[in-house]
């Protein structure tokens, strides 16, 4: 069992998605929930084939959000080699299917009535991206659809704004994916209670954990090295932080982070012998012990983060990358705190359905 199918395990086989250390009244994707809602038997899927893992949800609706109901994730590497070929390469496709045909399992088992399943850039960038769609509808009986750049941005800021701080007039959401980092300028509460209208301004960046790792290499990664990949990251960053920069200066300003180098961060903060979601999900971390984790990684050699419980031998090549790119959204946008969030994509797929399918209202007599 790798790293990412036990963060998976760690979920509750039913677990309530909108729980948080704010208990905020409204449904995860920060629409207001009524106080009566209708019971539902409608079974959601949301998949996410991204550059290194393979994520499935299936959740059905509840009172403030959504009940996880069964949940898979695998690593997958889709994007291995592709930074240098600008291809997909077969055993990384052959990877991917196989993983996807696990999934299909998994969403016949529950009785999944609705369902969306995207992919992300390596399929966007990949010469090869809509064959490889392709072929999985052929061998795993799925349909993916490849999305854009502003989509995938919007579903992962309505996955996790629900963990905002109520009083921020400005946060900076970012998702640290394997191809692209997805980063958004969010717009207080006062500006609409849908998170996609309260984005300000957004961005796509070229870089991501696999294609960091890729061209730096990530196995042998010591302080100068470390310091080339942050400065390299904070240039591919800089037109956005130009853009976004008076964010910086709003009342209760702060970071919120999505993806497995946060979590991965939070979790080697708390100690945790094993990763435990329900212990990172909505956690805060000061700045400075965001940065005394990143020390205590930049330190460690490759057995080491090999070794550790919440890496695993699947990712120790990966995380320095990460947090490369996480020190460079930190220095462009400093914050005495940074909020951790384990939920995204996938969340904001769920209540996007949902929402359009109006599964927290009342049914009128």
């Amino acid at each position: 069992m790798t790293v990412e199918d036990r963060q998976e395990s760690d979920r509750p086989a039913v677990a309530a998605v909108a729980a948080t250390t704010d208990r905020a009244a409204t449904s995860p994707d920060g629409f207001a929930a009524p106080a009566f809602q209708r019971r539902s038997f409608a079974t959601y899927a949301a998949l996410d084939l991204g550059t290194n893992n393979c994520r499935l949800l299936i959740a059905r609706p509840a009172q403030h959000g959504f009940r996880v109901v069964d949940a898979f994730s695998r690593i997958v590497r889709l994007g291995e080699g592709l930074s240098a070929s600008g291809r997909l390469c077969e055993g990384a496709m052959e990877r991917a299917v196989e993983a996807l045909k696990i999934c299909k399992s998994k969403m016949d088992h529950r009785g999944v009535t609705r369902a969306r399943l995207i992919t992300t850039e390596a399929c966007r960038s990949a010469a090869n991206g809509v064959d490889f769609v392709q072929r999985v509808g052929r061998e795993a009986e799925l349909e993916l659809e490849i999305v854009d750049q502003r989509t995938e941005a919007s579903l992962a800021v309505t996955g996790c704004a629900a963990l905002a701080a109520p009083e921020a007039n400005a946060v900076i959401v970012f998702d640290i994916g394997g191809g692209s980092t997805e980063i958004v300028w969010l717009g207080g509460r006062e500006t609409g209670r849908d998170p996609a209208s309260r984005i300000r301004e957004w961005a796509s960046l070229p870089i991501g954990v696999v294609s960091v790792a890729e061209r730096y290499g990530g196995v042998e990664v010591g302080r100068d090295l470390f310091e080339r990949m942050v400065t390299d990251c904070s240039a591919a960053l800089k037109p956005f932080a130009d853009k976004a920069a008076a964010a910086r200066n709003a009342p209760g300003f702060h970071l919120l982070g999505t993806s497995g180098t946060v979590t991965t961060v939070a979790g080697i903060h708390l100690r945790l012998p094993r990763y435990d979601r329900r212990q990172v999900d909505g956690l805060w971390m000061r700045e400075a012990d965001v940065l005394s984790v990143i020390d205590e990684l930049v330190a460690m050699d490759y057995a080491q983060r090999q070794a550790n419980a919440c890496i695993g031998r699947d990712r120790a090549d990966l995380v320095l990358a990460g947090c490369a790119i996480f020190e460079a959204i930190r220095r462009a946008f400093p914050s005495p705190m940074v909020r951790i969030a384990d939920r995204g994509l996938r969340e904001g797929i769920l209540l996007r359905m949902m929402h359009e399918d109006r599964a927290w209202w009342r049914r009128r007599q």
